[in-house]
């Protein structure tokens, strides 16, 4: 026996797929005892086209309020809208025989809407189809919510701060980017309809769809009689799944992605950086979102700014805000002069790069710069160019490496007139050589772009590399902010000093001035701005200290930690440092080393 068939699982498989085969194939047996000129062709013809049409008409009507009503119940959450969600689905669950019942109690000649109707709801084209859609609508719901619950909501984010309003936005990026699902739950709402037999024949017994008309002729025929009147069902459906078949295999062709070198073309940065913009980036948010505070505010008028701080500090939430996305009771954006708190995001002239990039997965390359309302053509091929898209202009999303995507995500935020550029960690799905490369890509092309760039980062190299101003958020507040290298070398306690990559934390005493006395007779001295005056903590990265042998400074070498990178610990007067190091150190023996002054952090601790 072959490896592949010594599991139990495709005998299962073999069994379930020759029983849904056999009645087809019994059925194929069964023609020489036909009697195929019993039936009545006409009356058949007849029953096809009001099953054709009924189930098409009732699947219009399900998509038309069916995928607005997914769309609620996966984006409005509460009690309420889960009950809701349970009971459109009863349907399913319900018998379809009472699922006619049901709708007599409603259609019927003394139903409310039966009245109003003076009866012509039952026994009519009309039944037939609100019999349908009843019983297939759930089909719609189920596929639609499912459909908009899994996708990112960064897509919608996006759209709308690409100036499109919210109708535009669900016809042109939620619809379709859910449209596999959508199109998948339609069929099988089409192929419920098409085959309904139960709450059709309690609500309207004619005209005769075609599974009344089979349930009639049954009856009058027998069994003999039935296999042309099943023909016309057995075709309309296989063509029907044929066709949904074939669309999706094309939906899901493309094309091969070429060889790309994963390193970022080069960009060669103006002479001439742009001016300062006036009045910069001011806001100011109060927002509770289940048990999370947030209370923020700031005001800068740099060019390059960045928000820097651990995840669930409010990063993202703030970005959101600043965007229009996210609403609050208490909060103010200034953009310049602009107040554009009250605006909404289309309105607010906010580029937009969420962490995920969101790039709509319909639109190529093109298209995605085409997206934005009052997208200038000239522009977005000028930044096709600049970020070396050019020859990638055909290509979605799902051909594109991740480099690219975020490049693309970037272009289709500047192609339309924007004052700020919100980057949500648009890094962090980068693996590291790229990641830098695309810092430094980025770093070249703020200096010609004519916008603000506010940059969200829990990586204090980034921010530092990225803005010229930063804000330190933890747990919903700001801890410092000001210039990177001021809020870099004097934090304003331990926790801000952490989260600008302070790793080994040590304590010295300050006389106000420039020196740090470390015990032992070991001073230090650092330059800059006076230091407070008494116990201060203090720290220098691992990579800004080297071991040499003509080095400044004397220590003792007492162990080497792996953890997380090689490194010699150095005992220097009483303080306890890191140094980076590629070859094995002697443990007790003494070293020289140099470090980076410019780089050591010193924050108050009384």
């Amino acid at each position: 026996m072959p490896r592949s068939l010594a599991s139990p699982l495709p005998w299962l498989a073999a069994l379930l797929a020759l029983y849904l085969l056999a009645p087809l194939l019994a059925g194929v047996q069964a023609a020489a005892a036909t009697h195929w000129s019993s039936v009545n062709y006409g009356a058949l013809a007849h029953a096809c086209v009001v099953s054709l049409a009924s189930a098409s008409a009732a699947t219009a009507l399900t998509a038309l309020c069916g995928i607005p009503l997914g769309w609620l119940l996966a984006r409005v959450h509460g009690r309420a809208m889960s009950v809701l969600g349970l009971l459109v689905q009863l349907p399913l669950a319900l018998p379809p025989l009472a699922s006619g019942v049901l709708l007599l109690f409603l259609l019927g000649y003394h139903g409310p809407l039966g009245r109003l109707a003076h009866g012509g709801l039952t026994d009519s084209f009309v039944g037939i189809v609100l019999a349908e859609t009843f019983v297939s609508a759930p089909f719609v719901i189920i596929a639609a919510r499912s459909a908009f619950a899994a996708m990112d909501p960064a897509i919608e984010d996006v759209a709308a701060t690409l100036g499109r309003g919210r109708l535009a936005v669900f016809l042109r990026a939620t619809l379709p980017t859910a449209r596999p699902a959508l199109l998948a739950g339609l069929l099988l709402a089409w192929l419920r309809a098409f085959g309904e037999f139960g709450a059709t024949v309690m609500v309207a017994y004619h005209p005769y769809s075609l599974p009344v008309y089979t349930y009639v002729a049954f009856g009058e025929q027998g069994l003999p009689a039935m296999l042309p009147v099943l023909l016309p069902a057995l075709v309309l459906a296989f063509a029907v799944m044929v066709l949904s078949s074939l669309a999706g295999t094309r939906r899901s062709v493309r094309a091969p992605v070429a060889s790309t070198p994963r390193r970022p073309a080069r960009i060669v940065a103006r002479t001439e950086p742009e001016p300062p913009a006036p009045g910069g980036l001011s806001f100011a948010f109060e927002k509770h979102l289940h048990d999370f505070a947030l209370a923020v505010h700031w005001h800068s008028t740099a060019r390059r700014l960045a928000i820097l701080g651990p995840s669930g500090s409010g990063k993202s939430l703030t970005l959101k805000l600043i965007a229009g996305l996210e609403r609050c009771a208490r909060g103010s954006v200034h953009i310049g002069a602009r107040e554009v708190s009250t605006l909404p995001p289309e309105a607010r002239r906010i580029g937009y790069v969420p962490q995920s990039y969101a790039l709509f997965p319909h639109l190529d390359v093109r298209g995605q710069l085409s997206f934005p309302a009052a997208a200038d053509p000239a522009l977005a091929a000028r930044w096709l160019e600049r970020l070396g898209l050019g020859a990638l202009g055909h290509r979605r999303p799902s051909q594109l490496s991740l480099g690219q995507q975020q490049r693309v995500a970037l272009a289709r935020a500047l192609v339309r007139p924007t004052d700020l550029l919100l980057l949500d960690e648009p890094f962090s799905a980068l693996d590291a050589p790229l990641r830098a490369a695309l810092r430094r890509e980025l770093r070249t092309l703020q200096t010609e772009l004519p916008v603000v760039t506010l940059l969200v980062t829990h990586d204090p190299g980034e921010a530092l590399l990225l803005a010229d101003d930063i804000l330190v958020l933890a747990e919903g507040r700001p801890l410092q902010s000001g210039p990177a290298a001021t809020v870099l070398r004097r934090p304003v306690n331990e926790l801000a000093a952490r989260l600008l990559g302070a790793e080994d934390v040590n304590i010295a005493l300050s006389t106000g001035s420039h020196e740090l006395d470390l015990g032992g007779a070991t001073t230090l001295v650092i330059p800059g701005t006076p230091l407070p005056a008494g116990r201060v903590g203090w720290s220098v990265p691992a990579d800004r200290i080297w071991l040499h042998a003509g080095g400044r400074y004397r220590g003792i070498i007492e162990r080497r930690t792996d953890d997380p990178l090689p490194r010699a610990l150095i005992r220097f007067g009483d303080a306890l440092m890191g140094a980076a190091c590629a070859a094995d150190v002697p443990a007790g023996q003494p070293c020289r080393f140099d470090l980076d002054s410019e780089r050591i952090q010193v924050w108050p601790l009384d």
